[in-house]
């Protein structure tokens, strides 16, 4: 039972400066007089305060405190603590879902007797509807309205829906479609850095529906990214249940050389972390370089936390944190409260005063002029490969056997020239050639810095007379209205123009897989002649068959060396002393010809980047857009399904509910449905991207009448668990070993021999009464936070998962959705076992759920007579599956109701 909290003697008064009256009253850290705060790292003083200001010794104790405080001792023990989370945000593909499962959970309370309207948010949730751009129109000045206008009539009543939601559930704002993507917009906008809620003063941190969540890192809010079920605890005001994560300490020295990117620096920040090894932790910057890091700079390194494996890359708020607040038009009041607030509570870095030493972890350091032109690929963001050794690198890659860094091209093909024509032009393709190039999402277009960059090379590029060929599908989609602004206010977005990088949307477009189609000559010369075909983008993902199913090849690049490559037109080139292209008086043309200088691009910046662009944008928000506007929309807090909607369907989780929740499964004689190797991403395994014409979802959507022009994409319909379970496992790009090599969307239906679709092997099991797990490699589910890689599974009908490794999200998803994460022992794996998948799989687990520990030992015994000793990936002690998970949040929600005075 929930008690007064025990910290409140150290409720103080914040006055403003001058005795101008007070701020508000916050729970000083200061005032505890014990000096291992001041060692703590600035993430974990987050954490601390959030402990205390919510302690009531019922959802968060005093031992949980004490825990916090002794960080330097208890992180390395792997302990667990309650963490509350300021607000919740929710992206617009993962939104759907968390609001279809909120208006699921009223009509539940409402069958159960229960009062329906108090399942309310109870935290601040902001749901931003990033509108994700299918590039169907491009280079063309109306870009971005025909897109609206083609979004709005595919996704009409997923808009309807979610606009619905922002009327029937309290405490929750909803972000019209066109105002940027969910990153962007919260970096310039939502970001409270500091929230001031009856008077009470405390840090913003948020947990996001988006795994790049962490964009707001560099803004020093402390955020990153969960699972929809773990999110939707959270804003009915569950506290997440957390190991007490050890600290990076990443030192930065130095300053970035002359044509340098902030896009060169994370890859490189990535690639070293990736090796160090931060899966579970924060990354903390600091040093003297980093105020030579403007703010965009530090969100692009801090939005790409996922890539490099950590939760969080945390850069403290300081005087260049201010500088950004203003720029992007907070008030001045606001952040004379913010700098007062932090500075009284010791959370504020002021690099001008002496430092006090913080204790981390392990520590790691990058001198910031050892950094060097790069770009990662051809399949993952932390293959990095410097500019200088591209050329020999892909080389490479064509020679290597297929794996993440080759494609296994035979010597005398690796030459081949496909001839095509394009709209009556002759035309040809060799393997390396650039068919996509993409300045897109939420990484790099939140920096004026590479994106004004971008449009100098293409200035200049224009001056000297080089056009990018025709059949390089280009595009430009910001991350919000401002770029746009500044872009036009320096006049550089009509070389930007000149080019193609016609601006499409402002949302998530080519990085998640929204490139659109190919045009079909070049698509009918790639698939052909079996060409290696490449996609170049200034993103944070390029696993294979995300970007394009016919882009095997998939760099990440800053925006302006996507410039350069679309303008060379292949990826097989070394920029240092093979030409461009040729100039409009038959000169030949380098790259170092059309980059600008750091000091140009600084210029340029500095009179085009303005605070009226950024409140001008922000206070056109709550006016919304005319079609936003004129959706109707039906009234009443119980929602209306339709069951004849292809976007919107109840889906089955609460089915039969009871207030009881059901307890622990084991599994029985399991089949195995698929048998991977390493890194299977989220993309593998969530429905993304396109829906295939030969698919399940597809059949699915034709026998309901959907023309294929009007399939659009997964993440559109990521409100319909039938599309969505039809969807699971269909990447093209997929391998499953029982397929002996054949890469695709299929498996092998053990007892019959057959070769289905997975959904089909799946449903064959389930109609037979048996049980399905999967057997994997290392880093199972790296990738974007996309609860359907879970959900999915689950509703096919998959009881475990075995794998050497999980990425963090993912395993916490898989636990939320009844799915037992298994982890085989240190030096085994399903090969050094002599496990094939054929066998059939026991599991045995406590009926009591109380008598299961984290990372308890499990033994698995298959019917081939083998058994092995194996890891439960339950991490803490808080185990649920979503049945009960939703159960238990809305009586814990009642519960709280009830005792709130």
């Amino acid at each position: 039972m929930a008690t007064e909290n025990p910290f409140n003697s150290i409720l103080t008064t914040l006055e403003k400066p001058g005795g101008a009256g007070e701020f508000g009253k916050y729970f000083s850290l200061p005032a505890l007089n014990d000096r291992r705060i001041d060692r703590l790292p600035y993430s974990v003083r987050i954490l601390l305060e959030s402990a205390i200001r919510n302690c009531d010794e019922f959802q968060v104790k005093s031992n949980d405190v004490e825990k916090i405080i002794d960080w330097e001792n208890t992180s390395p023990k792997l302990v667990e603590i309650p963490f509350k989370p300021a607000r919740v945000l929710l992206q617009d593909f993962t939104g759907v879902p968390a609001v279809v499962d909120l208006a699921c959970m009223r009509d539940a309370m409402n069958k159960l007797g229960g009062d329906s309207n108090k399942i309310n948010p109870l935290v601040p949730v902001d749901l931003v509807i990033d509108h994700s751009v299918q590039v169907d129109v491009a280079r063309s000045e109306n870009a971005v309205q025909a897109n609206m206008e083609l979004e709005f009539q595919r996704n009409k009543e997923r808009f309807g829906f979610l606009k619905w939601g922002s009327n029937a559930f309290n405490n929750m704002l909803v972000v019209p479609p066109g105002s940027g993507i969910v990153h962007q917009v919260n970096l310039e906008y939502l970001g409270r850095v500091v929230f001031n809620t009856n008077g009470v003063l405390y840090p913003d941190s948020v947990v996001g529906t988006d795994s790049h969540t962490t964009m707001i890192d560099g803004l020093g809010v402390a955020g990153w990214g969960v699972g929809g079920i773990e999110a939707e605890a959270a804003m009915l005001g569950q506290p997440m249940s957390m190991v007490l994560p050890g600290v990076v300490g990443f030192k930065l020295l130095g300053k970035l050389r002359d044509g340098v990117t902030a896009t060169d620096l994370v890859l490189t920040v990535t690639q070293m972390l990736r090796k160090h090894g931060v899966v579970g932790k924060f990354v903390e910057f600091y040093g003297e370089g980093m105020s030579e890091l403007s703010l965009a700079d530090r969100a692009t390194i801090a939005n790409m936390s996922p890539e490099y494996g950590a939760t969080m890359g945390f850069f403290p708020v300081d005087h260049v944190t201010l500088q950004y607040l203003r720029l992007t038009g907070r008030s001045d009041e606001t952040v004379s409260m913010i700098e007062s607030y932090l500075r009284a509570n010791k959370m504020f870095v002021d690099y001008s005063e002496p430092q006090v030493e913080r204790v981390y972890s392990s520590y790691l350091e990058l001198n910031l002029e050892d950094v060097e032109p790069c770009v990662s690929g051809p399949k993952r963001p932390h293959d990095r490969v410097p500019l200088r050794e591209m050329k020999v690198d892909w080389h490479a890659c064509l020679n290597n056997k297929v794996g993440f860094k080759g494609f296994a091209v035979p010597k005398e093909s690796q030459n081949k020239v496909a001839e095509f024509t394009f709209q009556g032009t002759p035309a040809h393709l060799r393997h390396g050639d650039v068919v996509i190039a993409a300045i897109t999402s939420c990484t790099n277009t939140s920096n004026p810095s590479v994106m004004l960059g971008a449009a100098l090379v293409a200035k200049k590029a224009c001056e000297l007379g080089l056009q990018v060929k025709p059949w390089i599908k280009t595009s430009l989609a910001p991350g919000s209205g401002v770029v746009t602004k500044y872009l036009q206010r320096s006049g550089l977005q009509k070389y930007l123009n000149e080019l193609g990088f016609n601006i499409v949307g402002y949302g998530c477009t080519t990085c998640i897989g929204n490139s659109g189609d190919i045009n079909e000559a070049v698509a009918s010369a790639i698939t052909e002649n079996d060409i290696v075909a490449a996609a170049v983008l200034s993103g944070n993902r390029n696993f294979e068959g995300r970007v394009h199913p016919l882009t095997r090849a998939n760099y990440l690049a800053s925006p302006p060396l996507v410039v350069a490559y679309a303008l060379a037109g292949t990826v097989d080139i070394d920029f240092d002393t093979e030409p461009i292209g040729i100039g409009k008086d038959g000169t030949k043309i380098f790259f170092r010809d059309i980059w600008p200088s750091s000091e140009e691009i600084a210029n340029v910046v500095q009179s085009s980047v303005l605070p009226a662009m950024f409140r001008d944008t922000y206070n056109a928000i709550t006016q919304g857009n005319p079609m936003w506007n004129n959706l109707s929309v039906p009234t009443g807090t119980l929602y209306a399904w339709d069951p004849t909607s292809t976007y919107i369907h109840e889906p089955p989780y609460f089915r039969d509910m009871s207030m009881s929740p059901p307890g622990s499964h084991g599994v029985k004689d399991a089949y195995c449905l698929l048998n991977f190797g390493d890194s299977i991403t989220t993309d593998h395994i969530s429905p993304a991207g396109s829906i295939h014409k030969d698919s399940p979802a597809a059949r699915y959507l034709i026998e309901r009448g959907v023309d294929r022009r009007d399939f659009n994409s997964y993440g559109s319909r990521r409100g319909n668990d039938e599309v969505m379970a039809r969807g699971t496992f269909a990447n093209i790009r997929i391998v499953n070993k029982f397929l002996n090599g054949e890469v695709g969307p299929k498996t092998i239906h053990i007892p019959s021999g057959e070769k289905l679709s997975v959904f089909d092997a799946a449903e064959k099991y389930k109609s037979e009464g048996h049980d399905m797990i999967i057997l994997a490699g290392a880093e199972y589910g790296s990738g974007s936070s996309r609860d359907w890689a879970a959900k999915g599974p689950m509703l096919l009908g998959v009881k475990a998962v075995i794998a050497k490794s999980f990425e963090r999200i993912h395993r916490s998803n898989l636990v939320g959705m009844g799915i037992i994460p298994l982890c085989f022992k240190p030096g085994d794996d399903a090969d050094s076992l002599g496990l094939t998948g054929h066998e059939r799989y026991t599991i045995d687990l406590p009926s009591n759920v109380n008598e299961i520990r984290p990372g308890q030992d499990v033994t698995v015994v298959t019917d081939a007579g083998k058994s092995f000793v194996s890891t439960l990936r339950f991490d803490t002690e808080v185990i649920f599956y979503l049945p009960s998970l939703l159960v238990l949040v809305v009586v814990m929600c009642l519960l709280c109701l009830a005792l709130i005075p």
